[in-house]
Formats: C-alpha cells, structure tokens, sequence
C-alpha cells in the first residue's frame, strides 16, 4: 500500500470517529474559520488533491517550533501558526492570541491542514496573558484548567463567543433568526467551587495484560504508591496531583486523606481505581447550634466552613450566615446520600449520581430560567389561581428535581419526567422534603416520553417543557414527539452549546431536516416586508409532517398548520471558570402559522 493511500485509508477512518458536537468537530470548525480567514480555504480539495497538496507540508513529530497563536477555539486551545507556514494551523494548549510559544508537534492531520502540538514555553506573552493568577502548580500541564492565566473578565468574553460560534457553526440558521448573546453570567466563586472530583490512578505495570486474565497467573502487585490524579493534558497519562484548587475545601481535604488512605491501603488494590469525592453541607439547626453536625462515613472530613476558612478570593462569596452556621464533609461511597442546598431548597441525591457541581452558581442560575420560563408579557400566576395560558412546566430529563422543584411556585403544576427509576425516587424524595405539593414525578419511556402529560394536559398549549439532555443532545425521537407536544414554550438548558445549537435550530425550522428524514431539505426563503426570516425547504419526509400534525396528502391551496419556534433569547452561564466550559440556556417560544 502506497503512503498516500494510507493517508487516505486514515483520513476517511478518522471522519467516520468525529461524533456530532465533538471537541473534534467543534475544533474543526475553528480550524476552517481561521484558515478561511487568513485566505486559505480548504473547501474544494479533497481525495489525492488534498493529500498531494498537503504531503508538502510536514513536520517532524517531537520537533519543537515557534508559532504564533491567532486565536482561542471553543474547547479552550490556542489556535496559530508557524512563521514559515501560513497554510497550517497549530493547536497549542494553554495559549491566548498575540502568545508566540514554543511548541511541540505531537500529531499532524495533513488533509485537515493543522497539528496538535504541546505547549513548551511562552517566548512572547500576549497583552492578555497574566501568569500571576495562576494558582495551580499543575497548570499547564494538567487537563483539568485551560485559562488560569486569563483575567476572569476575559473568560466570560470568550465564552459568549463560544456561544456564538456554537449558532453560527452548527444551528443551520441565518443570522437574522439567532439573536444577539446575552452576556456570559458568571460564577460568584472562581476558585474553591468544585464540589465533585474524580481523581484516578492506574493498576501496576502487566496488570492489564490478557494473558495474565486468561492463564490465571498471578496478578502483578505495586512496587510504590502510583501517581493519583488527572490526565496529562494531551495523553493517557496519569498525573500525580496533590491538591486542586479549582474544589471545595472539603473536597481539597478529602483528597489529602484520600491519598494518604491509598498509600496505606495499596496492598490491597490489584488494579487502578477511581476515587469519588462529592462535597455535601449540613445546615445547623437554629435551636441546636452547639450542636456538632457529624456525617456516617468514616471517610469522611468535617470542615466549619466560617468565613475564616474560606480563600481570600472567595470569601466574599461566602453565603454562610451567622444564624444559620454550615458544616461541610466529602463522601467517598457513591451510595452515600449527599445534600445540597440552592436558596430556600434542599436536595438530596445519591453521591454517585449527576448533580450540578458548582454550588454557587446554582442559585443565580434557577433564578435566572425563573424569571425567564414565562412569557415577558404575563403575569406569575400563582398555585391557586393562574392567570396565564400556561399552567404546567413539564421537566424532561428532570433527573433528582433541581427544576421541577425551584420553578414549581409558578406553576397549578410541574411534572418531572426521566427513564431512569433511580432518578425518578430521588426527586420525589426531595419534593416531599421541599413541601412541594403540586409536583409530580414519572419515570418515561424513551419512545413516548410525552405520555403521561397527554394524559394530563391534551397538548402542549398551557405547558412549558424544560430540556437538559446530556452532552450529546436530544435524538431524533425526542425532538419529533416535542414536536407533536407543542409545548407554548421551551426551555433548552445544556452542557454542550454546539449539540444544544443543533437542537435548537430543527425546533426553529420546525423538525425540517432532521438526519434520518427520507428526504432532503435545498431551500430557504424569506418573508417580504421586514418580518422574521423563516425557513422553508422544499421537499420534506411524510414522517415530520405528520409529527407537526400536516397531512401530506393535502391538495395544493389547502393549508396545513404547522409548528415551529423563534429564539427569544440565548446566554450562557459559567459553570466552570479556569476551564474552556460552557452552560447554555435558550429561551425558545412557539410561532403558529398557516403554510399554504
């Protein structure tokens, strides 16, 4: 096999592995716009054409070249380019625009025209590089944090435009159909806001060795205490990290007992394991405040978290009150029962399970989709006698309740809906804790998630439905049958803009497009006299239509209703300062039409 055609055989391997709204592909998408940008655009050379225009640039992998960084990406990299190439970009960690760095060529992927490179050194800071506010020893070399050394103000700038980018990129809409991006609403804590880790170390040498698994030979033991920690930035590797300061104190604390607990016990261990350390808060009761609060792990650490304790870059953010004093601990058993408390409300979640980990922001957060989940033009009705259309929120993918439970006041009713049972006791729970009388749980079925709120409702006309779906978004599914609901409202809250951004733009063009539609949307249209572009595709599946409620078979003239929604609003929230994460939350509200 000739090396081009190995280059080719790898180029269409490696395609066929970016997963939609992957780093990959959100990375990708920055690479093209930068190279479009400085002239060099990559679209219309592909197969041999590209390989043998590309085979000319190549660098030797370990070398180290100087490379001027351009731009930051959406996952938090520095995007640039050699003094001598300026056809190829150059992806360097821990990097901001106007760096010249040192960098050192790790892999190249010729057809795509960029290499990953690691960072070496700074030869030329950029005007926004502030090194005096990195905190972490560890920073630039573990994966954990990307912008320790970019002022807090700057990292809520760029994360608008990762939001921006996200829209523009993968919503397939025009721009008059995207409104502007609300600015990035921070986090009160910058440091000191993790309540979760998982740190990780690796089984010794041979031990993952199938030979050993099927001849039943002895398992290799450990020789030394392994490096506990986190990946190193770009590799397999595991890095040896004695403390974050990105976590709680509590969690801080748990892990120095943690690693002290490990070297102790390491003859027990036979393989690598991964450490839970999930913080949970005791408030004190105002009658008992001699009182100690304690917690039933063994393992764990109770810490007074008074003003005193707290980072001097935090205190402020310290929410603790002299009435009502707070005791903090970590857990290690996912089994556990953590409590988390966000204003007037308390939660209750195994400590294994998904709960948000950036207590500080949770507040400020719920508050925000509070005063955002109706219509700006209707009043908050009350539990005892609305006054708007919209009566219900339905909560999908509800998980333990966060908002089923903090949005429940503004509603007759709130159901929660998600598949798994676990979730499912743990949010009943945590209403019956919260006194929440008009929320209701079910566990769904992925194939008509909608079900018992059809029973309940009809329709969607007096509902609002909340979305907060995993990194990878909703499926086809989903997005079909919320769009046979046709809820008055939805509110799309995710952990992956670009996915999100995907979402949103098929609920805006109304399910038109969507993959797997047997046939292809070619069009778009405008509507005359300064109203809001819509988009219309010629030729749509029989499938859509009839999840809109069109019937297909339609003479011509006749018209057919049909839903689609208009963004009312888009903004993110940092949930992960020091890192390249982002929180989306749309605002999306239901147009009717008729379409002839």
């Amino acid at each position: 096999m000739t090396k081009r055609k190995r280059q080719q055989g790898y180029y269409t391997k490696r395609m066929k592995s970016v997963q939609e709204g992957s780093n990959e592909e959100v990375l990708l998408a920055d690479i093209r716009s930068l190279l479009e940008s400085s002239k060099i655009s990559d679209s219309g050379t592909t197969g041999d054409e590209s390989v043998a225009t590309d085979s000319e640039t190549r660098f030797e992998r370990f070398s180290q070249v100087e490379v001027n960084i351009s731009a930051l990406s959406s996952i938090g990299d520095g995007l640039g380019f050699a003094s001598n190439k300026p056809d190829h970009v150059f992806v360097v960690p821990f990097t901001l625009p106007g760096d010249v760095v040192e960098a050192k060529v790790v892999t190249q992927f010729t057809n795509d025209r960029y290499t990953l490179a690691d960072f070496v050194s700074v030869l030329k800071p950029s005007p926004q590089r502030k090194d005096t506010l990195v905190r972490c020893p560890y920073f630039s070399k573990c994966s954990g944090c990307q912008f320790q050394m970019l002022s807090y103000e700057d990292q809520l700038a760029h994360k608008k435009t990762i939001v921006e980018k996200a829209y523009r990129n993968f919503s397939n809409l025009p721009p008059e159909m995207i409104p502007i991006i609300g600015d990035t609403i921070g986090s009160p804590m910058q440091y000191g806001y993790r309540t979760k880790l998982t740190p990780h170390f690796d089984g010794p040498p041979g031990s993952r060795a199938r030979r050993n698994r099927k001849d039943g030979s002895e398992q290799p033991s450990f020789d030394q205490v392994p490096p506990i920690g986190f990946m190193v930035k770009g590799t397999p590797k595991t890095m040896d990290i004695e403390d974050c300061p990105i976590a709680t104190d509590a969690v801080r604390e748990g892990l120095k007992q943690e690693r002290r607990r490990v070297a102790e016990e390491l003859h027990k261990y036979k393989r690598g394991a991964t450490i839970l350390l999930r913080e949970t808060t005791t408030k004190a009761d105002p009658q008992h405040q001699n009182s100690a609060s304690t917690t039933d792990d063994p393992n764990s650490v109770t810490k007074e978290a008074d003003s005193g304790s707290l980072n001097p870059h935090t205190r402020h953010t310290n929410q603790i009150s002299a009435s009502t004093p707070t005791t903090k601990t970590y857990i290690t058993d996912q089994n556990a029962t953590s409590t988390e408390h966000i204003g007037p409300y308390t939660f209750l979640n195994p400590a294994g399970a998904f709960f948000q980990n950036n207590n500080s922001i949770l507040e400020s957060f719920t508050s925000y989709i509070r005063s955002h989940i109706l219509p700006p033009s209707s009043p908050q009705p009350s539990t005892t006698s609305p006054t708007t259309q919209i009566n219900h929120l339905i909560d999908t993918y509800s998980g333990s309740g966060l908002f089923s439970i903090t949005l429940s006041p503004l509603f007759t009713s709130t159901l929660g809906i998600d598949i798994s049972p676990s979730s499912i006791t743990s949010a009943r729970l945590n209403a019956s804790l919260n006194s929440t009388t008009n929320t209701t749980f079910t566990t769904g079925d992925a194939g008509d998630i909608f079900a018992e709120a059809k029973k309940r409702y009809g329709n969607g006309d007096e509902c609002v439905v909340v979305v907060d779906p995993p990194r990878k978004g909703c499926d086809k599914g989903f997005l079909e049958q919320l769009l046979s609901f046709k809820p008055r409202r939805v509110v799309y809250v995710s952990c992956n803009v670009h996915t999100q951004a995907r979402d949103v733009g098929v609920l805006v063009r109304g399910g038109r497009g969507l993959e797997g539609d047997s046939k292809e949307y070619d069009g778009k249209e405008e509507i005359v006299g300064g109203m809001e572009k819509k988009v219309r595709e010629t030729a749509i599946g029989e499938e859509m239509d009839a999840a809109n409620g069109e019937d297909s078979s339609m003479g011509q003239g006749e018209t057919k209703p049909r839903v689609r929604y208009r963004i009312e609003s888009l903004r993110g929230f940092d949930f992960f300062p020091q890192t390249g994460h982002v929180e989306g939350v749309a605002i999306l509200q239901r147009v009717d039409e008729e379409e002839t």
